[in-house]
């Protein structure tokens, strides 16, 4: 059964969220007056360290699901398990793909061709399209899979302040989007990259703090294996269907996730962010580092928490069970607040960058064209707000009718996250490598590759049942690399487009 915390537990964890939340809003006032222009706002001014752009990264990447999502799966003993192992390489093989081949490569591009500060930003910029129909397009996927993306976040931050503290859904919904509203309107990007960076540091000493102390819980190893010797079912590092044949389908959609990397707007700007060409490897390699042991630690949680508390009614809530049974209130209020930041550190991320699309790219893109720094910079704030508003109507009733969208918006957080992670890979992973690597790429085909990925994987979704089941990311990054081919190769190259290419290589920041 789990766990609840007496009264005077519950205070002393109180105190701490507080404490933490304050922390958070007083990052917010100190950027405040820092951010001059709209690339400050939106971008800090390119002035990111190695530390601050590598953590930050990557605790807006993982986000809840790494504290929620991943030991959830991995509770499943052990087909889960297998999952979240499998899942955990394909995420890991991404995270250095990207800072190897992307991260250098983007910023340069940025930069020396037409000072791009958001993605669909830079896709103009690209492509001299003068009719901007790739930033608005750009912009309206990065609208519609963030909102479902903070929507599954904000819920997560609602339930978890429900679970532990036994507040009721609504007001815990409305504290929580309060907070990371209130910070992110007031610092922008510095302030979100800054809080995340901690946030980082936060997640990081939870993963390694709670299974060291479930082990020695369970009598060492050896308490362990004993423990994993009485579970029924044998374990496979292979997916395994029903049959006991190799599940192919689970395996690679397990490895998949990998692809996402390369199309994910809350994490790209970093790259672009970072001060020097110089800091991006020390930065790869801090990355790196924090990536592979947070994984791995994430997986065991799950499933040192599958063996002792076997029971759970909701297995994304094994972590939060652990904190509460294995430590000291004081110290269940720190690895509490990691829950808090993975999910904040993801949720501010996603409203900077929605705002951003949606003040520079589409109100000052095409609505009004010659908007001052000043108008651009408050439309942003105003844009955080108002998609706060939307994304937490979205999730607003948590107990919603099966079959209904207010039931498919309060799934699992693994699952939300899982379809807006491929709606991004599959709509902007592919153009971003083409765009940076063939020259040949046109803006017809950067276009309709980012439709083509980004609907591809909608429909594939929505269907079920054999190679269906495969995950979306895969077949929709195919079906947008192959699009963006066939159509630049059928479209005529502008020769400007292409002699900036070449320049953009030679170019040495």
């Amino acid at each position: 059964m789990p766990t609840l915390m007496s009264f005077s537990e519950m205070i002393t964890v109180i105190v701490i969220f507080v404490l933490y939340l304050g922390v958070m809003l007083g990052i917010g006032f100190y950027f405040y007056n820092k951010n001059k222009n709209v690339s400050d706002y939106m971008l800090g001014g390119r002035s990111l360290n190695p530390w601050v752009a590598a953590l930050s990264a990557q605790a807006s990447d993982m986000s809840g699901w790494l504290l929620l999502g991943l030991p959830g799966t991995a509770y499943l003993l052990f087909q889960g398990t297998s999952e979240a192992i499998w899942t955990a390489i394909g995420l890991a093989l991404g995270t250095y793909l990207n800072w190897l081949i992307v991260a250098k490569r983007l910023r340069k591009y940025t930069i020396t061709a037409g000072d791009s500060i958001t993605l669909p930003d830079f896709f103009k910029n690209r492509f001299h399209d003068k009719s901007n129909v790739l930033k608005v397009i750009s912009a309206i996927f990065v609208l519609i899979f963030f909102l479902f993306y903070t929507a599954s976040m904000f819920s997560a931050g609602a339930k978890l302040f429900t679970s532990v503290f036994g507040m009721s859904y609504g007001s815990a919904l409305l504290l929580g989007v309060f907070i990371i509203v209130s910070y992110t309107f007031l610092g922008g990007f510095l302030a979100v990259c800054w809080t995340d960076m901690i946030q980082g540091i936060l997640m990081f000493a939870a993963l390694i703090i709670a299974p060291i102390v479930a082990f020695n819980r369970m009598g060492g190893s050896e308490g362990v294996q004993a423990a994993l010797a009485s579970v029924p079912e044998a374990f496979h590092l292979l997916p395994q269907t029903a049959a006991g044949t190799l599940n192919v389908a689970l395996l690679v959609s397990s490895l998949a996730w990998g692809l996402g990397y390369f199309g994910q707007p809350h994490i790209l700007p970093r790259f672009m962010a970072i001060r020097s060409d110089k800091e991006i490897r020390p930065a790869r390699i801090i990355a790196m580092v924090w990536v592979l042991i947070s994984l791995a630690a994430a997986i065991v949680v799950g499933v040192t928490g599958a063996l002792l508390f076997p029971e759970l009614a909701d297995p994304e809530q094994v972590f939060i069970q652990m904190t509460i049974s294995l430590f000291p209130p004081i110290v269940t209020g720190i690895l509490l607040t990691a829950i808090l930041a993975a999910i904040m550190s993801t949720a501010d991320s996603q409203l900077l960058v929605t705002s951003s699309a949606v003040a520079n790219d589409i109100f000052k893109g095409v609505m009004k064209k010659d908007a001052s720094e000043k108008q651009v910079l408050w439309f942003s704030r105003i844009t955080v707000i108002v998609v706060s508003i939307i994304a937490a109507l979205m999730v607003s009733v948590p107990d919603a009718a099966e079959g209904t969208f207010m039931y498919l918006i309060n799934q699992s957080v693994f699952k939300l996250v899982a379809f807006a992670w491929a709606g991004f890979g599959a709509a902007f992973g592919p153009i971003i490598l083409f765009s940076l690597f063939w020259k040949r790429t046109t803006k017809q085909g950067a276009l309709w590759g980012i439709i083509a990925g980004g609907v591809s994987s909608c429909l594939w979704w929505v269907m079920q049942g054999g190679i269906w089941d495969i995950y979306e990311i895969l077949p929709g990054f195919i079906i947008s690399s192959i699009v963006i081919v066939v159509v630049s190769l059928c479209t005529p190259l502008p020769k400007e487009v292409a002699d900036e290419f070449d320049k953009v290589k030679e170019v040495k920041l």
